[in-house]
């Protein structure tokens, strides 16, 4: 992977907030979409970059496809763990989404049901 193309996957804010949630846990588009408030073709598309840069992994499970973040790529990229660590925390809307995370996490609606209920 040339770093160009990693560096341009990391240059939006959507992108940037996918991982912040990743790196907490697995999951998949509907409940980014949800947790994020973002339709469907929009967390797909950046999902489909960040995959194409190798900053995410996923995986089926039923109907779901399940993304997580590639730990493996950041440790390749020390920049990548030290922007995580460092800016991610300070960003309001990265902890609004870490919030809207913890009520998801809380609640008792899975992925069943979730495409026809908006939590946040």
């Amino acid at each position: 992977m040339d770093l160009v193309e990693l560096i341009k996957a990391l240059a939006h804010e959507n992108r940037l907030r996918m991982l912040n949630l990743l790196k907490e846990q697995d999951l998949c588009v509907c409940e980014l979409r949800n947790i994020m408030n973002i339709n469907q073709s929009n967390a797909s598309r950046h999902l489909k970059k960040l995959k194409n840069a190798g900053l995410v992994e996923f995986y089926k499970e039923a109907q779901w496809v399940y993304y997580q973040f590639n730990q493996t790529k950041a440790e390749q990229h020390s920049f990548i763990t030290e922007l995580m660590e460092k800016e991610f925390t300070h960003h309001e809307q990265f902890q609004k989404d870490k919030d809207n995370l913890k009520l998801y996490n809380e609640s008792e609606i899975n992925c069943d049901r979730l495409d026809n209920t908006d939590l946040f």
